[in-house]
């Protein structure tokens, strides 16, 4: 799976998992029907849901009667949060060197340096006050669009 599909997979398998209170080990969710839901593959789903793991975020058991719930209440997670988890950032990248004596060479990679930090940091910011529960009721991420 490549990394710019594990956040949306993962954003999605938590709002999934507070859409069927899947808040303990007797509510587990199989990962066959959380990747019915993306749609994915299953593997897909128990590599993502692996990391979530990881980063405390839900709980998991192998298994036939396996599957994941959620750790915390859909409220108290959010966004970057999950980026994190997932190893993603909302990094834009990096400006190239300039050349010397170029009157636009020598001076936009610091102004491109700057504005890409101000995009991330605005990126990081919006995440930060998204959570799962958001994303169910869309009210805060619908505001955002407008």
């Amino acid at each position: 799976m490549s990394d710019s599909q594990k956040f949306p997979v993962a954003a999605h398998t938590l709002a999934y998992l507070a859409h069927k209170s899947a808040f303990s080990a007797d509510r587990a969710v199989a990962s066959a029907e959380l990747a019915a839901s993306i749609p994915t593959n299953p593997v897909v789903v128990r590599r993502v849901t692996a990391m979530l793991g990881k980063a405390g975020l839900i709980g998991a058991r192998a298994g036939a009667n396996g599957g994941a719930w959620l750790l915390k209440p859909p409220e108290a997670i959010t966004l970057d949060m999950v980026l994190k988890a997932v190893n993603g950032c909302a990094h834009l990248g990096v400006a190239p060197p300039g050349v010397k004596g170029c009157p636009v060479g020598e001076k936009i990679p610091e102004a491109v340096s700057a504005a890409m930090m101000a995009a991330n940091v605005a990126a990081a910011e919006r995440l930060a006050a998204i959570s799962v529960a958001d994303l169910l009721s869309g009210a805060k991420v619908a505001s955002a669009a407008a």
